[in-house]
């Protein structure tokens, strides 16, 4: 059996999303248990969820970037995005739960841009492909 030996590009990308995958679970336990009173009061446990929510989907998702079979190029800038996804949009919507801070709500789309940027470039980078 042949021994499975990741690229250090592979396991920088493994790194980043176990990292995150572990904060999302630590947050979404830690909201769900030391935060639901201040959650409650603010009116904001939907809010801190959907962060929890998006955090951890996304986190799974740089992890199947680093087991696809993709260029460096492509799988270096799906990391930057799904990356930078997670803390803007997760991010501010943590701080908006906590803090009831409206004005984060602004930039929580631009977090969703690099989420949806990221699907849209894997799906291009792994549409199939026409051999006659």
């Amino acid at each position: 059996m042949q021994e499975f030996s990741p690229s250090q590009e592979t396991r920088l990308t493994i790194f980043v999303g176990a990292v995150f995958a572990f904060f999302a679970v630590a947050f979404g336990a830690f909201g769900a248990h030391f935060l639901k009173a201040t959650l409650d009061a603010n009116h904001t446990t939907e809010t801190y969820q959907t962060g929890a929510h998006y955090h951890l989907i996304h986190a799974l998702a740089i992890l199947l970037v680093a087991a696809l079979p993709l260029s460096t190029k492509v799988r270096r800038r799906l990391l930057i995005l799904f990356s930078v996804g997670i803390v803007i949009f997760a991010g501010s919507l943590y701080l908006l739960a906590l803090t009831n801070f409206r004005l984060l709500g602004a930039i929580t789309p631009l977090g969703g841009v690099c989420f949806l940027s990221g699907w849209a470039m894997l799906a291009l980078s792994m549409r199939p492909t026409h051999n006659p």
